[in-house]
């Protein structure tokens, strides 16, 4: 079911603007007001396209990943900010020694677009990634719940119908990759899938984390229409109604993405 954003390059990188342009900012700029100046770390960054706005309004940014060809894409599609100073991208891990010692406390705002759900021990990663905020920084988390309908990111499938079929990706793994091979999926597709269920995570198991690192939720947005699936679906993006999001665990199912802002709790940082 691959969408035309899985093919096209430009197509991604336009729908990743115009979703941080028209959704994105907003929601930061209720805990965070965006100023020229600011120094704007996207971890993840893929094409470039989230840090597009913020630019835009001034902003140095900072897109880090660890795949060279995206990276290579981003600064092909955001030339003219890198020529003038107003942005760059490097392919690098961010647990890197000189990645820290060159960017620990320079950022205002870190943002984590679709990206937490890809990665490894995301108890040590969390906290980790508070060093890299200066005082008074602010940390942007957004992500699909593992167990919502495609959580498992099987949209991605080259066949049709696995990429339609919702929650399979919540079965035993043997069982998930061999639904995968009978669909004749490549190799790196039933790989990718496999390892975004090694990562997955959970709205519950997040604010967990987030608690237990001494950082605050300063906002949060869970959603029934993911705002992105206006680009794919041609679906308004809707919030999740209220009861249904007080409902732990049952809200996994039918969230189709989390939004956060989250803040460094002082009280803790100062005891």
């Amino acid at each position: 079911m691959a969408l035309k954003q899985h093919t096209s390059l430009e197509e991604r990188f336009r729908q990743q603007y115009l979703n941080a342009q028209d959704y994105l900012l907003p929601f930061i700029e209720k805990s965070i007001a965006i100023q020229p100046g600011m120094k704007v770390l996207e971890i993840g960054a893929a094409e470039g396209g989230v840090l597009k706005p913020f630019v835009e309004r001034g902003c140095w940014c900072l897109g880090v990943d660890l795949h060279p060809a995206r990276i290579e894409t981003a600064k092909r599609m955001m030339a003219d900010q890198v020529a003038a100073g107003q942005a760059d991208f490097v392919a690098q891990n961010v647990y890197d020694e000189a990645f820290d010692e060159k960017w620990s406390g320079q950022f205002d705002i870190i943002l984590l677009k679709d990206t937490i759900e890809h990665i490894p021990d995301q108890e040590r990663f969390i906290p980790y990634i508070k060093r890299f905020l200066v005082p008074g920084g602010k940390i942007f988390f957004g992500f699909p719940p593992w167990r919502m309908p495609f959580g498992g990111h099987q949209q991605i499938c080259k066949s049709k119908w696995l990429g339609k079929l919702p929650w399979y990706h919540l079965l035993p793994l043997g069982l998930y990759k061999a639904i995968l091979k009978a669909g004749k999926e490549p190799d790196w597709v039933i790989q990718e899938l496999s390892d975004i269920k090694a990562t997955r995570i959970s709205i519950g198991r997040f604010e967990r984390i987030v608690k237990r690192s001494d950082l605050v939720v300063d906002d949060r947005r869970l959603f029934l229409f993911n705002p992105i699936y206006r680009f794919k679906f041609g679906l308004k993006p809707r919030k999740q109604f209220g009861l249904i999001a007080a409902i732990p665990f049952f809200r996994d199912f039918v969230t189709t993405a989390g939004w956060y802002m989250i803040g460094i709790n002082e009280v803790a940082g100062n005891s």
